[in-house]
């Protein structure tokens, strides 16, 4: 009874927990009544309405981020900036593959630049961070902070691009961008200040350039299902959704089944000749010999990535890592020292995990021993499943004598005895099919939540059950006003249910069918004939 109370224990203390928990688990653990603490940390752990904002706990008390005095801000600690660094050195190489080379512009934007192209900066307008002090005195000129760098990066084109033999020019940068949001701020969903990608490119030939636009698209389809096990939809965004300035968006979605919403993961966009006119970006034909405004496109991915991971696979206990971004895969934890053990079986169990530790850092594998003297075997377990971990390798004394150790997946729970010959081959075979689960899981989770509807009553009825639908449109952009405005609920049923109408995510790539000729659009006030069937759903 007593060890239960203690293993109860050890998982609740991981948890946030407020004054009024902390006063009815004192009762409980003092009267020893181990049913009424097991009702305390079901209801800390239910999966209810509450999920995001426990999701939002999870990641402070993981030490994913630190909350900051500035609101909208927030400290990306190691353990979440070395997820970024992860999917930064995947696409950093595949991007170079293609000839594209890195750079640094600028924070800053003059006022004149900034608005030189008005339809693209008036999406970005009520966001744009303003410099105009410098101590105690007024700044002559304003200075934007950059919200996108378009209009940052395109005036030295317009100087560096002459001649044909200057393109294609192929430009990315990694940096921070400020947007200044007046929504409720969300960790990595939802910030003033984050980091991104950007990718600016410049052509001479139209379908060259429509080219790369897919290329990269597919490159973040690979970052999200290859390295976060999360599965996505390509698509072409809506005209109302498409970018300011760009004659067409291609995007990936994922879908968030906590709360039922889509979330944009990111964005490649054909910028046609918009830019390059504003900016006066040319290059001499060599055939002609005339002046040519070139092709642009544009293309960028954010930490946002690493928000959707979260959703997407943590569970109650915590974070739930994928293999491949996870700074350290494997956990090991000596298990069974007591007061009646001796100093040489401590000693014997310690140097045993130091050594497996060095066998599977020595094939790739990232590995790290818990040797705090200073908590429990249980305190650890359920710190390193907050964590999101994916292997737990527990190894005691009677492991130690029958040359075995015993593998436990963050994922399922399950534990596997592995003998001390295969531990290598085996943990990274298990590495390998967790990856896989992961994705597999996501992508029936996804796939049951995803649904084809021509009835506008039964597109209602599906957003209410937390899906994305895929239904037939006519493209216009005030009746995707409207299907927003009039899917939308008057107030909210519950907590996590929520009332907000659905955005147009993207028109897919696969359709789920061959559109009917005479379908009509999924909005009962529209006559016109369906385009495409487009994903529709809550959004983020």
């Amino acid at each position: 009874m007593e060890q239960e109370m203690q293993d109860i224990m050890d998982q609740i203390n991981v948890l946030d927990i407020s004054s009024a928990d902390l006063g009815e688990i004192e009762k409980a653990k003092v009267s020893g009544n181990v049913e009424t603490m097991k009702r305390i940390y079901q209801r800390l752990t239910s999966e209810d309405g509450s999920k995001d904002k426990g999701k939002k706990k999870v990641i402070q008390k993981s030490e994913m981020i630190e909350y900051y005095d500035v609101s909208g801000c927030y400290i990306l600690r190691p353990w979440s900036y070395s997820i970024w660094e992860a999917i930064k050195s995947f696409f950093d190489g595949e991007i170079k593959k293609l000839g594209v080379e890195n750079t640094y512009f600028p924070m800053f934007v003059s006022r004149a630049a900034l608005e030189k192209e008005k339809t693209h900066i008036a999406d970005f307008a009520p966001e744009v961070a303003w410099v105009t002090k410098c101590g105690k005195t007024d700044i002559a000129e304003p200075i934007a902070i950059r919200p996108t760098s378009e209009t940052v990066m395109y005036p030295a084109y317009s100087r560096w691009i002459k001649s044909h033999r200057d393109l294609p020019l192929k430009l990315n940068q990694w940096c921070n961008v400020v947007r200044w949001e007046f929504k409720h701020p969300q960790p990595f969903l939802r910030t003033r200040e984050f980091l991104w990608q950007e990718g600016h490119t410049a052509w001479a030939n139209k379908k060259e350039a429509e080219e790369e636009v897919y290329t990269i698209l597919e490159l973040y389809a690979r970052v999200y299902e290859e390295l976060l096990a999360i599965p996505v939809v390509r698509g072409r965004k809506t005209a109302k959704e498409t970018f300011a300035g760009a004659d067409f968006t291609t995007t990936v979605e994922s879908y968030i089944s906590a709360s039922g919403r889509g979330i944009q993961g990111a964005t490649s966009h054909h910028l046609g000749q918009n830019f390059s006119k504003m900016f006066e970006i040319v290059y001499e034909n060599p055939e002609t010999q005339e002046k040519e405004f070139v092709y642009q496109n544009s293309w960028g991915l954010t930490t946002r990535t690493i928000g959707v991971m979260c959703m997407v696979h943590g569970d109650n206990k915590g974070l739930v890592l994928p293999p491949k971004v996870a700074s350290v895969q494997v956990i090991i934890i000596p298990c069974g020292i007591t007061a009646n053990s001796t100093r040489g079986d401590n000693d014997n169990l310690i140097s045993r995990c130091e050594i497996l530790k060095s066998q599977l850092n020595g094939i790739g594998i990232k590995t790290k021993v818990d040797l705090r003297d200073n908590y429990s075997p249980g305190w650890k377990f359920n710190h390193w499943e907050l964590k999101g971990v994916p292997i737990r390798i527990e190894l005691g004394p009677r492991d130690v004598k029958n040359n075995q150790v015993v593998a436990v997946r963050r994922d399922t729970g399950d534990k596997i005895i592995i003998q001390n010959e295969k531990v290598c081959l085996e943990t990274g075979d298990l590495l390998k099919q967790i990856q896989s689960d992961l994705f597999q899981r996501a992508k029936s989770e996804m796939d049951d939540h995803t649904a084809v509807s021509h009835d506008w009553g039964d597109f209602c009825l599906k957003l209410d059950q937390r899906k994305i639908i895929q239904a037939p449109f006519c493209g216009r952009v005030e009746f995707e006003e409207s299907i927003k405005k009039d899917s939308a609920r008057d107030n909210v049923a519950e907590e996590g249910q929520p009332a907000m109408g659905a955005k147009g995510l993207c028109i897919p790539f696969k359709q789920p069918k061959q559109l009917k000729p005479d379908t009509k659009c999924i909005h009962p006030n529209c006559l016109e004939i369906g385009k495409h069937y487009t994903l529709f759903g809550r959004s983020y």
